[in-house]
């Protein structure tokens, strides 16, 4: 065990997470998304939601501040009568760690989001039962202040 770090970091995702260099991305998936299908790496957290793995992650995490907006959301599939609550706790997050998420967020086609994860360098699957809970961060570099 180590101090300071949360505990829902298992040591296969800190392993993903140090390895990870500027302008890799990482998908942290619901519980519905084919995360087996796509993942060149797969890190299972099953049990666990997509918010408290998102808080414990952009803790350690830069976001990518040479592009616009370094996180992605899938967006609603046209048709569906889904409003997501789950993206207000997302905008908190993002918030909470120094982020400005009215500009780092943007939303993707279904399709198009199942494309990206193919690319991402891993895929975290979680037990998240919350639609359209899927969120894709694009690392940055770490600036030591």
């Amino acid at each position: 065990m180590l101090k300071g770090i949360p505990k829902i970091l298992s040591p296969d995702l800190l392993k993903i997470l140090m390895e990870m260099g500027h302008g890799d991305q990482i998908v942290i998936a619901d519980g519905n998304f084919p995360s087996a299908n796509y993942a060149q790496r797969l890190v299972r957290l099953d049990g666990h939601n997509v918010p408290e793995i998102l808080d414990a992650i952009l803790q350690f995490f830069p976001l990518d501040p040479y592009v616009e907006q370094p996180v992605e959301l899938m967006e609603v599939v046209k048709g569906d009568n889904v409003k997501p609550v789950i993206w207000d706790t997302y905008k908190d997050l993002i918030a909470k760690h120094g982020g400005k998420p009215e500009e780092q967020i943007q939303f993707v086609e279904r399709f198009a989001f199942y494309e990206k994860a193919k690319q991402a360098y891993a895929v975290i699957a979680t037990g998240e039962e919350a639609l359209y809970a899927n969120v894709i961060l694009q690392k940055g570099v770490v600036v030591e202040d």
